[in-house]
């Protein structure tokens, strides 16, 4: 299974941006423009407050430079672990580019105004899933979460209202770091690191 990742790609802290948002906003077009499927997809890895970890594929829905943004059910096991323990980690695994970048940074809130724009863009059917849906809770089938999402279908025959345990949770970066596959496994690896007095400076990672 082991595969080499060729010599024609590399990345040296000259091809970077001065800032980390605008490098991610150049890879992650990249990742768009070569068809990969759900290029926004993420890794999502959390830990409860005594550093049992846990992780899953979320969708990223935003970012700018105060961080990225992803949306879940607040009672769900990442997001009860990271209202105990505010921390998370994201890895975009751009696999067919030879390509990762992974996040750490702490975790806030949205706006609940926030919240409810982005809730009001989604398909009903989405709609009516973030109600139906006691995320991460052990559910005796398939059919009970069916007649709970029927029953939603029926309380909102319209306008379905973002519920109050569901929104937004923001990842402000204290690190991001930009992997490119190379040969021999000496892949480059270039860091974006946030200094205790604010300041972003670029660091070159051993592979």
């Amino acid at each position: 299974m082991r595969r080499d990742y060729g010599s024609g790609n590399s990345l040296s802290a000259d091809d970077l941006a001065e800032d980390w948002w605008t490098q991610f906003d150049r890879w992650f077009a990249d990742a768009v423009d070569a068809s990969l499927p759900e290029p926004n997809a993420m890794i999502v890895a959390t830990a409860d407050p005594a550093g049992v970890p846990s992780a899953r594929t979320v969708l990223l829905k935003g970012y700018d430079e105060r961080g990225l943004v992803f949306y879940t059910n607040y009672a769900s096991r990442k997001g009860t672990e990271l209202a105990a323990n505010p921390y998370a980690s994201l890895v975009f695994p751009w696999f067919p580019m030879r390509r990762q970048v992974v996040v750490v940074g702490a975790v806030t809130q949205v706006t609940r105004a926030e919240t409810e724009e982005y809730f009001a863009a989604r398909p009903r059917e989405s709609q009516l899933g973030a109600w139906a849906s006691p995320q991460s809770q052990v559910v005796p089938d398939r059919a009970a979460l069916d007649r709970v999402y029927a029953e939603a279908e029926r309380r909102f025959p319209d306008q379905v209202p973002a519920p109050e345990h569901w929104g937004g949770l923001r990842v402000a970066p204290h690190t991001v770091e930009f992997w490119q596959g190379r040969t021999g496994r000496l892949h480059d690896r270039l860091r974006y690191r946030r200094t205790d007095e604010g300041v972003w400076i670029i660091e070159r990672l051993a592979p």
